[in-house]
């Protein structure tokens, strides 16, 4: 899935970097190191799932937390990280993010409770929020907006590279060594992204302004939540979302549990669901300035509308098999990616002079959305699929009614614009 922009605030006087600063550009290699580790950190140990139900003792609902509440801590940290390095600087909020991760981690890793392991998966998803928030605050910080736009967007592809590799690495890595594996990886890739960060990333943000940042973005949340137009790209965008993090939630179950298959076969099939959300993204960079963005969140709903009801016809006419679960969802990925840039991009760009606060606000409710669906699903799991099916059906018809909302918002704005004064 893609992250959310940061809250960093431009000014025209931003919009090209002095020379000190373009000298000092930290290489891209290290920016998407940063921005990666959150994401490979969620998905890694989700093949795992079913099996660390039967470790632990519990049952698969109560496994789930790790999944949800990590969405949360990213969700709600979301909202502060990104104020926070406005007031302090972005290398010592970054390096203590990567040093709350680990930490997280290595409690994960050690636990011998579900509880302890909950409370590693909730240190680590704060921690691990600084590199997505903070990978493309850096870039704002030594780039022109021009140059911004190609660098955040090679940035991005690491949000699709780490969530599919991270399955497929973490079935093999709990099919011969155990949960554990998944936790220690993890914790050294981390280990290794915090050297490089201590030794590559300099400051970049030094126009530094106290008691700026999260007052600002407080002051903002309500002007956008009374914007209809907002609101329908932002429940696009959230739902949209959430029809992934439904299948997140419920597929590996289904998969281990139901149809009796390895959790590295897991790991393989999930890889189909990366690469049409791939293909998504693809098509909506070379597309969405040729047909514009509304036809692409058009397109994008529509199919994940669509993937949802294959998957529901599926379900309900015959028993379910890999490919029944994962093609459909090759829909619901491919419509991910045509619809979330130009969703979010339209989100942000209703209200340029609140730019930052409305994607910091986008961002966390677009993780909360996430989160909670997974929760649900997680809650209504029994030894059917239909749970997931049914959560995901809802979240694809919520999101399509959400470009209503916003496209008749617009409307209605054109419309008050165009009519003569007086009127």
């Amino acid at each position: 899935m893609s992250a959310p922009a940061p809250t960093s605030h431009d000014s025209p006087s931003e919009s090209r970097p002095s020379a000190a600063f373009a000298a000092r550009r930290p290489s891209l290699a290290i920016l998407i190191a940063v921005t990666a580790i959150g994401p490979l950190a969620l998905n890694i140990f989700i093949p795992a799932m079913p099996g660390m139900a039967t470790v632990f003792d519990t049952d698969y609902a109560t496994i789930q937390f790790t999944l949800t509440l990590y969405l949360f801590g990213v969700a709600i940290s979301q909202l502060f990280m990104g104020p926070l390095s406005d007031r302090f600087g972005r290398r010592p909020i970054l390096l203590g993010g990567i040093v709350i991760f680990l930490a997280g981690s290595l409690m994960a890793a050690l636990a011998e409770s579900i509880a302890v392991l909950i409370v590693g998966r909730i240190i680590q998803a704060v921690g691990g929020c600084a590199g997505l928030v903070l990978g493309r605050a850096i870039v704002r910080d030594t780039h022109s907006r021009e140059e911004s736009a190609s660098m955040i967007g090679y940035i991005t592809m690491a949000m699709v590279v780490a969530p599919m590799v991270a399955p497929l690495l973490g079935g093999y890595l709990d099919h011969w060594f155990g949960w554990r594996a998944t936790f220690l990886t993890v914790l050294g890739v981390g280990a290794v992204v915090l050297l490089l960060a201590w030794l590559l990333l300099h400051e970049t943000h030094h126009d530094r302004q106290g008691g700026s940042g999260a007052l600002a973005m407080l002051q903002g949340f309500p002007v956008l939540l009374r914007d209809a137009g907002f609101c329908g790209y932002v429940l696009n965008v959230s739902f949209t979302t959430a029809v992934f993090f439904a299948f997140l939630a419920g597929a590996p179950y289904i998969m281990v549990e139901i149809m009796e298959r390895p959790s590295n076969e897991y790991g393989l099939y999930f890889m189909l669901n990366a690469a049409s959300y791939m293909t998504g993204n693809f098509l909506s960079g070379r597309l969405a300035t040729r047909i514009g963005p509304e036809r692409m969140v058009l397109a994008g709903s529509l199919a994940a509308l669509a993937g949802a009801a294959v998957m529901t016809m599926i379900a309900l006419t015959s028993q379910m098999t890999p490919l029944g679960l994962f093609g459909p969802v090759m829909l619901v990925g491919l419509g991910n990616g045509l619809s979330l840039p130009s969703a979010t991009a339209s989100a942000i760009s209703l209200r340029p002079e609140l730019a930052g606060t409305a994607s910091g606000l986008t961002g966390f409710l677009q993780m909360m959305a996430g989160a909670l669906v997974a929760l649900l699903v997680g809650w209504l799991q029994d030894d059917t699929v239909f749970p997931m099916v049914t959560v995901m059906s809802a979240a694809a018809s919520t999101a399509f009614l959400g470009y209503l909302l916003a496209r008749s918002a617009l409307a209605l704005r054109g419309a008050a614009l165009a009519a003569p004064e007086g009127d």
